[in-house]
Formats: structure tokens, C-alpha cells, sequence
């Protein structure tokens, strides 16, 4: 637990690995379904953050006792079929009743030896990628509070609904090896957690950071949720800010993401390649920034 990765990895033989995880959460968005199948992309997101292909899923439900047992099919059904999406099946779960509703995964993936993803493998003067526009959290924490727009709602639930495995799949082909995705700790505190393992310093562009369309809008708002505020405060001391970058760009950076995108580093001997690969299988992939010697993460407003 010292070097955390993105899920546990248990050695089956000399090139066969069982990855574990898990991960559940309260409703982000309104629609049962998307909720379901959101929570689910979610928890599979660590498997393909690790290379792994998922096989098996366990749902894990906590069901008021008065929420109407529709709502609870509709959240059951988004999660299975996402998990059918990823080629993998759900073998049973359990629930217990709570007061307010949640739902996610345990997923299990198998991955090789030589292709298993790790956060230790950077190397200066990697190119850094993301593969999702962020602002999730900030969106949602906006339409929780009546502050969103049903457009934003839906370019949102789009994103989170989207798997990680054509990334991951292309990460593979193109042997990338150091990959992490972005989820509860924002991109700044993946990023950190990248940095730190591999003893290296990031350098990111604020102007090439891909966001959702109205998240600097609710930035401004200061509609975050309290992972947000945890992240600034936890990883703050080890970023550096260009010192024209706004409080709300800054808070943007450290936003509490849902079922984000991938973060890789890919060599520049790879990044054309890369790029061009993931332009032929309609892939988003932004470079974002680049590891470099040192420690900790610097912010430039450029891009």
C-alpha cells in the first residue's frame, strides 16, 4: 500500500494476472439508467487503467426501503448492460437497505504479465495524454443544485457512460506502459500520484486541458463538490501555479472527476504514432503536458 496502484493484482502463473476492484457511489444524475451504467463504467475504468479485459462483476447495491423498485430495475440495468458493453458478465452482488441509494461494482479483469499498466513507468520527457474532457464533478454538483442545463446534462452523462477500453486497447498496441485514470482525486492528484511513483516531476498546459462546455461556468459558480475542496487541500502544497491561472481554473484542475479519461505518459519516440492511431479509431487524445526531472506538478496558462 505504499505504491498504490489503480486495482490489486494477484500472479495466476509467469504471464497470466487477476486484477481486482471496486468502486460504488450515491446518484450523480436523475436518470436511473445513466446512473447505473455511469457507476459501472466507473468501477471498470480501474481495470483498463491496469490493462486488464473484464470478465466478471459483482454489483453492490444499498437500497432505501421506499425507493420504488423500478427506479432500483433501471439503475440494476444500466450497470449490466454497460458491463455487457465491456464483454463481461455480472454473477449476482449483494445489497443492504440505507437510506439514501447507491450502487457500483467489484469487477475483475485478467491482464499479461508484459502489458500490465502501472503509475511507476513514466519517464522524462513523456508526453502526457488524456483521453476525456474533464469538469464532471463540477457539472454535476451544478445539476444537483438546480444550477445546470439539461445540454450540459447530457454532454456529462455522454462522457461518464463512455468506457476507457478503446484507450486502453490502443495503449497496449502501442506499448504504454505508464497509465492511471482520473477519477475522485482530479487530474492534479492522479497526476501526483503518477509523478510520485515514478520519481518525477509533470508540467501541465491550463489552455490544452480539454473541459466539459459549461464547466468553467459553474467554476465560477463555485459549484464543486466536497471532493474538490479535499483534493486542493490535500495535494495543494505540491502544485505550482502560474500566478495569472484563476482560483477557479485552479479548482477546475483539482475537480473530483466520475468515470474520467485515461492519463499516459507515451514516450515522444511513440506519440506520433499514438496520435494517429487514436485519430483512425475516433479516440480523443489531447497532450496535456509532459514529465520532466524534478518533483511535484507545475501549471502553465499557456497551451
Amino acid at each position: 500500500l505504499a505504491a498504490p496502484d489503480d486495482a490489486a493484482v494477484w500472479r495466476i502463473d509467469e504471464a497470466r494476472l487477476l486484477v481486482v476492484t471496486t468502486d460504488f457511489f450515491t446518484p450523480i444524475v436523475d436518470d436511473p439508467y445513466a446512473f447505473g451504467a455511469i457507476a459501472a463504467a466507473n468501477a471498470l475504468s480501474d481495470l483498463y487503467a491496469m490493462g486488464a479485459t473484464p470478465f466478471l462483476a459483482l454489483n453492490i447495491a444499498a437500497i432505501p426501503v421506499d425507493l420504488d423498485p423500478a427506479i432500483v430495475r433501471e439503475i440494476l440495468r444500466g450497470g449490466a448492460e454497460k458491463v455487457k458493453e465491456a464483454g463481461a458478465v455480472i454473477g449476482g452482488g449483494h445489497s443492504v437497505q440505507d437510506r439514501e441509494p447507491k450502487y457500483g461494482l467489484v469487477a475483475l479483469g485478467m491482464a499479461e504479465s508484459a502489458s500490465l499498466f502501472t503509475k511507476d513507468r513514466a519517464r522524462p520527457g513523456d508526453a502526457l495524454v488524456l483521453t476525456k474532457p474533464f469538469g464532471t464533478g463540477v457539472t454535476t454538483t451544478a445539476l444537483i443544485r438546480d444550477r445546470g442545463s439539461a445540454e450540459h446534462a447530457a454532454e456529462a452523462i455522454d462522457w461518464m457512460v463512455q468506457l476507457n477500453e478503446p484507450a486502453a486497447r490502443l495503449a497496449k498496441e502501442l506499448g504504454v506502459r505508464a497509465v492511471t485514470d482520473i477519477t475522485g482525486f482530479g487530474l492534479l492528484g492522479h497526476g501526483l500520484e503518477m509523478a510520485e511513483a515514478s520519481r518525477l516531476g509533470l508540467s501541465i498546459e491550463l489552455g490544452a486541458v480539454p473541459f466539459f462546455s459549461g464547466a468553467r461556468e459553474y467554476a465560477e459558480l463555485g459549484t464543486f463538490p466536497a471532493g474538490s475542496h479535499d483534493n486542493a487541500r490535500y495535494f495543494g502544497d505540491r502544485v505550482r501555479f502560474d500566478e495569472q491561472i484563476s482560483t477557479a481554473d485552479r479548482m477546475l484542475l483539482f475537480d473530483a472527476q466520475t468515470s474520467g479519461g485515461l492519463l499516459l505518459a507515451v514516450s515522444a519516440s511513440k506519440l506520433d504514432d499514438f496520435l494517429t492511431r487514436a485519430e483512425q479509431i475516433q479516440q480523443p487524445a489531447l497532450v496535456i503536458g509532459r514529465a520532466q526531472q524534478g518533483s511535484g506538478i507545475e501549471v502553465r496558462a499557456g497551451g
